[in-house]
C-alpha cells in the first residue's frame, strides 16, 4: 500500500500518512467493509483519501528528488535507478489525480479496466480515457524522454559522410529526396 500511496502522492513520507490515515478509517469501519470486496474497499479508500488530500491542499506541490533509503547501494545502476525513479514521480505529479489514479491502478497493481473502473467507481470508458491520456502525457514529458545516443530514440546525427550507406535502414527517406509539399490547406 505504501508503494502505490508513493506513486499517487510523489513523496514517501506523505505515501505512509496517507496510507496511515486510509487505516485508521477503514479500522473504523471494518465491521461494514464486505468480507469479498477488502481490496477493493481499501484500495478505494486510499484513491478517495489522497483525491481529499489534494483538495485540502490546494497548494501545488514541488517534488524534491527522493534520496535512496540506504547509502550502501552505490554503484551507478543504483544511481539510475534512483534517477528514473524521481523522473516517473515529477512525471506523475504532472497528471491530474484522476489520471494518476488511473495510470497507478492499472499498471502498477495490474488491475484489469473493469477492476480499475470499481475502485474508482467510475465507467470502464473513462477509465481507458484517463489511461490513454496519461500514459500520452507520461511518454511525452520531457524528463522522461529517452537520451540521444541511447538506442531509444531516432539518431539525427550527421556521424557518416552525406550519401554514404552507412548499412543500416533507418526508415527515413534519402538525404537526395525533396521534402514532401504540405497541402494546401495545412496549418502550420
Amino acid at each position: 500500500m505504501v508503494r502505490t500511496a508513493q506513486l499517487l502522492t510523489g513523496d514517501f513520507h506523505e505515501a505512509e500518512d496517507l496510507v496511515q490515515t486510509t487505516l485508521a478509517k477503514v479500522y473504523g469501519r471494518w465491521r461494514r467493509v464486505p468480507r469479498d470486496e477488502v481490496d477493493l474497499y481499501v484500495r478505494r479508500a486510499l484513491i478517495n483519501n489522497n483525491l481529499s488530500r489534494i483538495r485540502r491542499k490546494r497548494v501545488a506541490h514541488l517534488l524534491t528528488p527522493a534520496l535512496p533509503d540506504s547509502l550502501r547501494h552505490t554503484s551507478g545502476g543504483h544511481a539510475e535507478t534512483v534517477e528514473q525513479r524521481t523522473a516517473l514521480f515529477a512525471a506523475l505529479a504532472d497528471l491530474t489525480p484522476r489520471q494518476r489514479a488511473v495510470v497507478v491502478l492499472r499498471y502498477w497493481e495490474d488491475l484489469t479496466e473493469t477492476e480499475t473502473a470499481r475502485v474508482l467507481d467510475c465507467s470502464v470508458g473513462t477509465v481507458k480515457s484517463h489511461a490513454r491520456r496519461g500514459l500520452t502525457a507520461l511518454r511525452t514529458h520531457p524528463r522522461l524522454a529517452p537520451a540521444p545516443g541511447t538506442g531509444n530514440a531516432p539518431d539525427t546525427g550527421t556521424d557518416a559522410a552525406p550519401g554514404t550507406d552507412t548499412g543500416t535502414d533507418t526508415g527515413r527517406a534519402p538525404a537526395s529526396a525533396p521534402p514532401s509539399p504540405a497541402p494546401s490547406g495545412a496549418r502550420r
